[in-house]
């Protein structure tokens, strides 16, 4: 699935998804949510808390 597909399917911008990636950007809990609906994935298996 590219950025944009994933973006489109959030209800986000590329440049959104480009950002979480990149670690410059903290998704709400919401769309932590919709992400991992769409990837079939756990949230925790997405992302993980820095400095635990």
């Amino acid at each position: 699935m590219t950025q944009e597909e994933l973006a489109k399917k959030v209800g986000v911008s590329r440049q959104t998804i480009i950002a979480i990636e990149k670690g410059r950007y903290t998704p709400s809990v919401y769309l932590a949510l919709k992400i991992s609906k769409v990837l079939n994935k756990k949230v925790e298996e997405i992302f993980e808390l820095e400095g635990l």
